[in-house]
């Protein structure tokens, strides 16, 4: 049994007292990966604002494409995409709420790096294997995002292809939203298939401290940070992102 010194006497610490110093250094080392949610940053300085975000320790930048069609939104431009990609080094997460992209993947592809990730909606095309097939021959990750009203089963095969599933807890669209509680369910079939079919699971909408507590030691890899935790909080993103980073909420 372990021991501390108290005044000259060896005093034996109690056991319940170790697992809990041991369960919170666990969780405070926990893998888990942050991106930012780039629809959310102020465009009135783009570059100040990923430069922060770098030098606070984001893990990539997520980059969302909306047509107006796929959903009732438009948000993120090619030319936005374009000017991040020079900016960091960091990976971009480049999601994709647009119709039929197959279309115009390469114009997406023309301008990223190798090992950037690409999601698309299995919705939005009418095969999406061939989509992704182009993202893997880009040499990019390739992944698809499941909406809220989309089962699992219905993208059974596509979880073989892709190496990223985004799960959205919202409706996609627009930031800000609540949480959809029926979501969860979801979150726990892919848990139980990421290992055989060898894929990741993240997390896009609003994302709060219950979530990545809740989420994170489960096994979800990576969590998109919006409006909830990480933008408009009126203080360093590196102070923020390390206290999210030591579970610190």
């Amino acid at each position: 049994m372990p021991c501390r010194e108290r005044a000259g006497a060896t005093v034996p610490l109690p056991a319940k007292g170790i697992k809990e110093t041991e369960n919170r250094k666990e969780e405070q080392t926990m893998d888990f990966e942050l991106t930012a949610s780039m629809m959310c940053a102020n465009f009135g300085n783009l570059e100040k604002e990923v430069e922060e975000l770098s030098g606070g320790g984001i893990d990539s930048f997520h980059i969302d494409i909306m047509d107006g069609r796929y959903v009732p939104n438009f948000a993120m431009s090619l030319n936005d995409m374009r000017y991040i990609a020079g900016a960091t080094e960091k990976p971009l997460d480049v999601h994709l709420m647009i119709e039929h992209p197959n279309n115009c993947i390469n114009l997406f592809l023309r301008n990223l790096r190798k090992g950037d990730t690409v999601y698309i909606h299995p919705e939005a095309e009418y095969h999406p294997s061939t989509t992704l097939q182009k993202i893997i021959n880009a040499e990019m990750v390739p992944g698809i995002a499941i909406n809220p009203g989309t089962s699992v089963e219905t993208v059974m095969e596509m979880l073989r292809i892709v190496k990223k599933v985004l799960v959205m807890s919202v409706n996609p669209g627009n930031a800000g939203q609540m949480y959809l509680p029926y979501v969860g369910k979801k979150i726990t079939k892919l848990l139980a298939l990421k290992e055989d079919m060898d894929f990741e699971i993240y997390w896009d909408g609003a994302c709060g401290a219950d979530k990545i507590l809740e989420y994170a030691p489960k096994g979800v890899k990576g969590f998109v940070l919006g409006t909830t935790l990480l933008f408009g909080k009126g203080r360093p993103y590196g102070e923020t992102l390390q206290n999210i980073r030591e579970l610190k909420f």
